[in-house]
């Protein structure tokens, strides 16, 4: 089954803060203004946070689920996935990793640390 943006919204609502927004009809999510997450107006794709440096090996080790950004957003630290081709457990990945890129470290081992003992 296709990961969807309703998966996504139910794992977003717990990350401390997480806000979404819509822009241009395009629904993205926010720690302050940076946007981490966001969504293709027909929500097949989801652009995340990631490092510039490693996204490259990332599209070319699986490009059937991962894209380059495109145009003007090369600049920035963001990668591409086809919802269709992921699952629950790696969309959760995905997603915590981009939350992670863009929140104060302190928070990003204060929540691990209380995910870690349960109490998340």
């Amino acid at each position: 089954m296709a990961v969807r943006i309703d998966d996504v919204r139910a794992l977003t609502a717990g990350l401390p803060r997480s806000y979404e927004v819509l822009v241009r009809g395009r629904v993205k999510f926010r720690v302050g203004r940076i946007v981490y997450l966001a969504f293709s107006r027909d929500e097949t794709l989801m652009g995340f946070a990631f490092s510039k440096e490693e996204r490259e090996a990332l599209v070319d080790s699986e490009p059937e689920k991962f894209l380059m950004p495109t145009g003007g957003d090369l600049r920035f630290n963001w990668v591409i996935v086809r919802l269709a081709a992921i699952d629950l457990e790696e969309m959760r990945e995905l997603v915590f990793d981009a939350w992670r890129w863009v929140v104060p470290k302190k928070l990003a081992a204060e929540y691990d640390e209380r995910s870690f003992a349960g109490e998340i």
